[in-house]
């Protein structure tokens, strides 16, 4: 009986979603007096039918082609922006048109402004193949001579803080988000952020924003259930990035699928805040190009954890560097961890004018006396370097690794260490290293020995093939270390 009961429960709540999905209708923007001209300011009116929309059972307010100049909107439940072919949800280039938001967006900020805004909503979304344009470039400029006159409180400490330049999207504590289709373009900060925000599907989308600094492309936030799939990032900052800013919180069942990125910093980032954690992430068959810092970086720096991560079918072209995983203590007392990874079916071309690898290796995995990295597998890895590193300009040398600075507090990239004596991989701190088919090519010959190990066991090496090297009778080179399978000469 009780399973009857159940079922009969489960069949009365899909009907009543059913009948609710059906009730759902489209509103014309026009109906609510929005001008599509590109020089009214629409945000009353926008809002007006947002609300409206909202309060009478939810539906789609629909944009057909033109040009909606707007500022800060708040999305209602049950409402999804639908942009059709050539609509264009333009952001004001008035600093003074966007709200300020008590919610935080960063570790060390509690107040974010945006063009789009959501907090504690459920089945939201902005769909269609029209664009959603910030307009940055100008309303970065704007804040800039604001900020110069006193109008606005900002140190300008070479650019305006990222709490006085408007984002695309800021979407706080929101259940049931959909994006699919759209463009977002040029925002004055980053693209979009999702903070403690639950089943997210973002499909099909396109980011084209250089328009200003911290451009990153999505930043998922202390999100649970999150997927990005089918998608293309060309951005100024770093191009998908995970950051756990809640030291309650963290980011888990996260899905990267088939995305490609193109950037000025990494093409895909964990950590640049990693307060609390990451669990249970795959990022599957990604392609990243032209990036100037690396194809993927996993980082703990923060006193957070991040653990059972997936990272398969990488393909990389002219990125500054490979595979970096870091573990860190910015904070000092807190220590964080970072353990249970796999990445495979890897292949990098190093290249572009990133300075920084003619003194890095192409993979590093760095920990810190009391933070071992541990239990990390790389299966099938295949990465072609440069080469070519100055042996007269060399200051460490394989009997002075201790010069190599630890750097706890910094800022986590892989160029963080200054010159290391790798060209191919470079373990500090950790334990439970396991490659098995690493190829590593360099075009240049390297003075470099092409692997360092310092302070890392029960590690080891199968499968390995190199290419290109100096020519030094040993590859590898491990102190203060233990229980390594070496590979073969």
């Amino acid at each position: 009986m009780k399973i009857k009961l159940l079922r009969a429960l489960l069949a009365s709540s899909l009907f009543a979603a059913s009948l609710s999905a059906c009730s759902a209708k489209d509103f014309a923007a026009s109906q609510f007096g929005v001008s599509a001209g590109g020089a009214t300011l629409n945000t009353r009116s926008i809002q007006f039918a947002i609300d409206y929309i909202s309060q009478n059972g939810g539906g789609r307010l629909v944009f057909s082609s033109g040009r909606y100049l707007t500022g800060t909107i708040h999305l209602k439940s049950d409402v999804t922006l639908q942009l059709e072919e050539g609509a264009v949800l333009l952001g004001s280039t008035n600093p003074f048109d966007y709200d300020h938001e008590d919610v935080p967006f960063d570790y060390n900020k509690t107040t974010s402004t945006s063009l789009i805004f959501g907090k504690g909503l459920h089945d939201i979304g902005i769909t269609g193949p029209g664009t959603v344009d910030g307009q940055g470039a100008a309303l970065a400029e704007n804040v800039t001579d604001y900020a110069r006159k006193g109008f606005i409180n900002d140190p300008l400490r070479g650019r305006p803080s990222e709490d006085h330049r408007p984002m695309l999207i800021n979407l706080y504590s929101c259940d049931r988000v959909t994006l699919k289709e759209v463009t977002l373009k040029d925002s004055s900060c980053w693209v979009q952020m999702y903070n403690q925000c639950r089943h997210v599907d973002l499909d099909h989308i396109r980011v084209i924003s250089r328009a200003f600094w911290n451009n990153d492309g999505v930043d998922i936030v202390d999100c649970d259930d999150f997927k990005v799939s089918n998608s293309s990032f060309d951005c100024s900052d770093d191009g998908i990035c995970l950051k756990s800013i809640d030291p309650q919180a963290r980011c888990q069942h996260i899905w990267i699928r088939n995305n490609s990125v193109t950037s000025d910093a990494s093409g895909i980032k964990f950590g640049t805040a990693s307060f609390g954690g990451f669990n249970d992430v795959h990022v599957l068959q990604n392609r990243v190009y032209n990036t100037y810092r690396g194809a993927i970086a996993l980082e703990t720096v923060d006193g957070g954890y991040l653990e059972d991560v997936e990272v398969d079918g990488l393909q990389a072209v002219n990125v500054g560097n490979a595979i970096f995983l870091r573990a860190g203590a910015r904070l000092g007392a807190r220590k964080g961890r970072l353990e249970n990874v796999r990445i495979k079916n890897v292949s990098v071309e190093i290249g572009g004018k990133d300075v920084p690898r003619t003194v890095a290796p192409v993979v590093i995995v760095a920990g810190l006396p009391d933070i071992i990295v541990s239990n990390v597998k790389l299966d099938n890895i295949v990465v072609k370097a440069p080469g070519g590193g100055d042996s007269a300009a060399a200051k460490i040398t394989l009997d002075n690794l201790s010069a190599i600075p630890e750097n706890p507090s910094n800022y986590p990239e892989f160029s963080m260490f200054g010159e290391l004596p790798a060209w191919g991989v470079y373990l500090r701190h950790a334990q439970g290293i396991q490659f098995s088919g690493l190829s590593l090519s360099c075009a240049q010959p390297d003075y470099r020995t092409t692997i360092v190990l310092d302070d890392v066991h029960q590690s080891g090496f199968k499968n390995l093939r190199i290419n290109g090297a100096s020519g030094k009778k040993k590859n590898l080179h491990a102190s203060h270390s233990s229980e390594i399978a070496a590979p073969k000469k």
